[in-house]
């Protein structure tokens, strides 16, 4: 996907206007930034960038007497995770707690990995009522292994939700909102649900997540979409649990979409987004006949569960 590298200014330089400003930035569709000696340089993608919401976001910046200057061109297009690729992840263990801090021992842990690193020793799960499932990742983007805490919470909320599967969810269909890697799908795929129809704007990652789908052996219950939310409109039937880990602004503009789509008593599982955009997320869910069930957060990073 092609992105824009822009580069802010600030005069006087305050790191304190910075880190709000980034926080502020993110309306208009920027992913990360970093830091440089007169300011930030932001990275956004063409297709979400909005430069008119930028300039709506300087102008009512609050920091009086600091003046923001930007600069936009196209990012390299290189290969950014040419090193992630070449040296892959550790495998990352995704368990229930117990309130004491234990893990749940009738509750399955998740085991991701990639190809080069195998699970060869898994002390921590090595109990006389230990199970685990394992899922294999191409380790093509760091976003969507595992390492990133949003699909951590995503995988855990799915843990409590499909195991074992209740009498109402006993054959779920799952959608999968921004897919990426397909993990989300391939973790409730074998979890026991029948079936997951993901979709992403992003044609490496629909067929990326097709071939980790088939890598994990559930290929036969996954379909991988090309498009955004307004695909949607093309997929029969509702699902018993809607995920999206997408940004903020993504997800308050998608939500009638997904809701539209949630058979009754379905979940819909929100990441992406952080805990100061928990209440926005909340209120917008409100307005759809939708209710909070669950709130976690790491590191700043959320996760809801609405129902």
């Amino acid at each position: 996907m092609k992105y824009y590298e822009v580069e802010f200014s600030f005069s006087p330089m305050s790191g304190d206007a910075s880190d709000l400003f980034a926080d502020m930035a993110v309306e208009a569709g920027f992913e990360t930034f970093e830091e440089t000696e007169s300011g930030l340089k932001g990275y956004v993608q063409q297709s979400l960038f909005s430069e008119k919401t930028l300039k709506t976001v300087i102008a009512d910046f609050p920091f009086e007497g600091i003046t923001i200057t930007y600069d936009i061109r196209e990012a390299e297009d290189r290969d950014w995770n040419e090193q992630w690729e070449k040296e892959g992840f550790e495998p990352i263990i995704i368990e229930m707690k117990e309130k004491n801090g234990n893990r749940k021992e009738d509750c399955p842990a998740i085991v991701i990995h990639d190809g080069r690193h195998l699970p060869e020793e898994l002390t921590s799960l090595q109990s006389p009522h230990s199970s685990f499932l394992q899922i294999e990742i191409d380790a093509k983007l760091a976003f969507g292994t595992g390492t990133h805490e949003t699909t951590r919470m995503i995988c855990s909320q799915l843990i409590s939700l499909l195991f074992p599967l209740s009498s109402s969810l006993s054959h779920p269909r799952i959608l999968d909102c921004g897919t990426g890697t397909g993990i989300l799908s391939i973790c409730a795929l074998k979890l026991g649900a029948q079936e997951a129809i993901g979709y992403d704007i992003d044609e490496w990652s629909v067929d990326n997540a097709r071939h980790n789908a088939i890598i994990n052996q559930v290929d036969d219950r996954f379909t991988s979409l090309l498009g955004d939310a307004h695909i949607l409109n093309k997929v029969e039937g509702t699902f018993d649990i809607v995920m999206a880990n997408i940004n903020r602004n993504i997800l308050l503009n998608d939500m009638p979409l997904f809701r539209q789509k949630m058979a009754p008593g379905a979940r819909l599982i929100l990441s992406g987004f952080y805990t100061e955009d928990i209440s926005m997320l909340v209120e917008k869910a409100d307005t759809l006949g939708l209710q909070l069930e669950t709130q976690k957060s790491d590191n700043n990073w959320a996760c809801i569960v609405l129902k």
